[in-house]
């Protein structure tokens, strides 16, 4: 008897003709079954959002001729191209679901802007295994080539192994030749912030607008964290829960007796 393949849907937030995703695409191709749902167009640092006052479409594409996977591309967010995928393209619940490979970082605090990881987020959140992927590089010319190996190894990994009800990974990839990689590192989220600014501009019409800009600092000295391991040349990989309750501190609220 064959074994069946496993199911696997694609998602990303950089948009679904990105280098990134059709690298990952190409890689999950290897394992599974493949199905595409993303962004039709950018959703950087989306964060968690998803689309409530306006309609969303999400039409088959064909991006490439002769292929065998089915390809949708989505005007929503990519929290919202999970939902759209699990509740109205496929017939069952996917095996797996990747999302990336991200042009830049989603190391330490930036887990919480990011449109890449809150698509891995919301799959954790209807049950799937999820992981997402992180290249430390913004440039649509990015090498992902020395990404395949260890995109494949962690997805594979996971597919065996399975994940815990709850969690999901933060997977980033230092930008590096694949002979400088010195492998994968299990480890926590940074501490680290970004400080803001803002270059204010007005337009001709007199109005004033603002550009973000900002630095990023890290605060975390530890050598146990994802900044540092992506610092020393390996592929950092954090298990990422989206239970956001401070269960440490639940005693301590309780005992101030809150009172009108």
């Amino acid at each position: 008897m064959t074994k069946k393949k496993p199911l696997i849907l694609v998602t990303n937030d950089d948009g679904i003709t990105a280098p990134g995703i059709r690298t990952l695409i190409e890689v999950m191709k290897t394992i599974g079954d493949v199905v595409v749902v993303a962004p039709d167009s950018p959703q950087s640092g989306m964060g968690h959002a998803i689309t409530l006052s306006n309609t969303i479409f999400c039409d088959e594409v064909v991006l490439k001729e002769n292929v065998k996977h089915k390809e949708y591309s989505c005007s929503g967010t990519p929290a919202d191209c999970v939902k759209i995928a699990t509740q109205e393209i496929l017939k069952r619940k996917p095996d797996l679901c990747v999302s990336g490979i991200n042009h830049g970082a989603n190391n330490s605090i930036n887990v919480i802007y990011s449109g890449t990881m809150s698509a891995a987020v919301e799959a954790g959140i209807e049950g799937i295994p999820a992981i997402g992927f992180s290249l430390l590089d913004y440039s649509l010319n990015a090498d992902f080539e020395p990404s395949r190996k260890f995109v494949k190894t962690i997805a594979k990994s996971v597919l065996k192994n399975g994940l815990p009800k709850g969690v999901v990974l933060n997977v980033n990839i230092p930008k590096l030749k694949a002979s400088e990689i010195k492998g994968i590192k299990v480890c926590r989220q940074a501490k680290a912030h970004w400080e803001e600014e803002f270059d204010r501009r007005t337009n001709p019409q007199g109005r004033d607008y603002f550009w973000a800009k900002g630095r990023f600092v890290n605060d975390d000295t530890g050598e146990d964290n994802d900044e540092f391991a992506l610092s020393q040349g390996y592929v950092s990989v954090v298990p990422v829960q989206f239970d956001m309750t401070a269960h440490h501190y639940l005693a301590e609220l309780e005992s101030w007796k809150f009172k009108e």
